[in-house]
C-alpha cells in the first residue's frame, strides 16, 4: 500500500520549469521512446502529482536509464517539459533517497 506526501510535488519540483502537472497522458512520449519505456514520463508524472514518492524510489533504475534525448519532449502536444522533469527527479532521488 501507497502512502502520499503531500508535499511530493514541492520537494521534486528543482526548477521552476518542471511542469508534471501539464502531462495529458497522450502516450506520444512513450511511443518515440528509443529505449521503449513503457510509461516512464506518464507514470512518473502522475505518481509526482498523486503525492505517492515510494512508487517514485521504485523505479530508480528506469529514471536514471532515460538518455534525456528529448525525442519525447520534442514530440509533446502538451509542451512537457520531460527532460527537466526527468532531471528534476533525479536531483530528488540524488538528493532525498542517496544522500549525494
Amino acid at each position: 500500500m501507497s502512502t502520499v506526501n503531500a508535499g511530493f510535488l514541492e520537494e521534486v519540483s528543482c526548477s521552476e520549469d518542471f511542469n508534471a502537472d501539464a502531462c495529458m497522458h497522450c502516450g506520444l512520449c512513450t511511443a518515440l521512446c528509443p529505449l521503449g519505456f513503457d510509461l516512464l514520463p506518464r507514470r512518473m508524472f502522475r505518481y509526482v502529482m498523486l503525492g505517492l514518492e515510494d512508487k517514485v524510489v521504485e523505479n530508480t533504475e528506469t529514471i536514471f536509464s532515460c538518455l534525456l534525448c528529448g525525442m519525447c519532449e520534442e514530440n509533446c502536444p502538451a509542451g512537457v517539459h520531460i527532460v527537466e522533469n526527468i532531471m528534476c527527479l533525479r536531483c530528488y532521488l540524488n538528493r532525498d533517497v542517496f544522500q549525494l
